[in-house]
């Protein structure tokens, strides 16, 4: 029996999310910087005969369908395998946090069954298949810190130094749908400067970490109607208020963070509420495990 185990899979932090247009269909247009970061969840992947695909839950408990199995499920059927496979998931980043902790899920359920099944699928047809499931799923296969844009499929990386933050995820979640179906929402900011922000995306040097590019030149749109929708994101950011830090939130919540100077040390969390100091990846742990040659499709 073929497997890979302990096969990470990455949360990430939207350093700014402006929201610049709709499409007809409805669609919402973005534009952001994603920061890959070390909280993680862990998956298990073992090959199966037959072509049943199953899950088990070594942490919180995950929804029915959840989009690791859907990822599965999709890869089976675009490659027409016989293969199946069982998946156990030590899901350790919070659900409802904006921090894409199941668009991870299931890139790294897409990179890991492409190895095990042996389909040499390239990235870019994964990434073709992963941005039917999820606008999130494309920005964690191409491993890399990056600039997205349109509805996720605009990728371009972009090298960020390191970084710590303090994350911080209060009780309530919040669902995505209803923030972008809020008719409060802010749908029309002007685009950023993408080339000043490359140029520059920790600010000059010397200045406090809430001197840096991200904080002076961006904002998450989101935030103001998830505050209205959820308390509980205004006070996880009073929270790092109380502490002195500068907090965002991070996609459509309900998570909040800020950055760490050296040396800060984070205050214990409220009880029901999950904080970390995390830092910043480089690259993605999986990065490399997809051909990005597009003659290199296998069966």
């Amino acid at each position: 029996m073929k497997a890979l185990y302990d096969v990470p899979a990455p949360a990430k932090l939207n350093l700014f999310l402006h929201v610049v247009g709709r499409r007809p269909d409805g669609m919402h247009l973005l534009q952001s910087v994603f920061m890959l970061i070390d909280w993680a969840d862990t998956l298990h992947f073992e090959s199966r005969s037959g072509g049943r695909i199953s899950r088990e839950d070594l942490g919180a408990a995950l929804p029915p369908d959840d989009l690791v199995l859907r990822a599965a499920r999709a890869l089976q059927q675009a490659s027409g395998t016989a293969s199946g496979a069982h998946i156990a998931v030590d899901k350790q980043v919070p659900a409802q946090a904006g921090m894409g902790g199941g668009s991870s899920d299931a890139a790294s359920c897409l990179l890991a069954l492409n190895r095990l099944w042996n389909l040499g699928y390239p990235l870019s047809e994964l990434m073709r298949i992963g941005l039917g499931l999820g606008a999130d799923v494309p920005f964690f296969l191409g491993g890399h810190n990056a600039i997205v844009q349109g509805i996720g499929e605009r990728i371009e990386p972009l090298a960020l130094p390191p970084a710590r933050f303090a994350v911080v995820k209060p009780p309530e979640g919040l669902e995505t749908a209803r923030i972008f179906a809020d008719p409060q929402l802010k749908r029309d900011s002007e685009p950023a400067i993408i080339s000043g922000f490359a140029a520059n995306p920790s600010g000059e040097p010397g200045t406090s970490p809430e001197g840096h590019f991200w904080y002076r030149s961006g904002r998450n749109d989101l935030q103001p109607v998830a505050q209205r929708l959820c308390p509980s994101v205004t006070e996880a950011l009073e929270w790092l208020g109380s502490q002195g830090l500068e907090g965002r939130m991070t996609g459509s919540g309900s998570a909040v963070f800020a950055r760490l100077a050296p040396g800060k040390v984070l205050q214990a969390a409220p009880a029901g509420w999950q904080a970390r100091e995390c830092g910043s990846l480089e690259a993605h742990p999986l990065m490399g495990w997809a051909p990005s040659d597009d003659s290199s499709v296998g069966g």
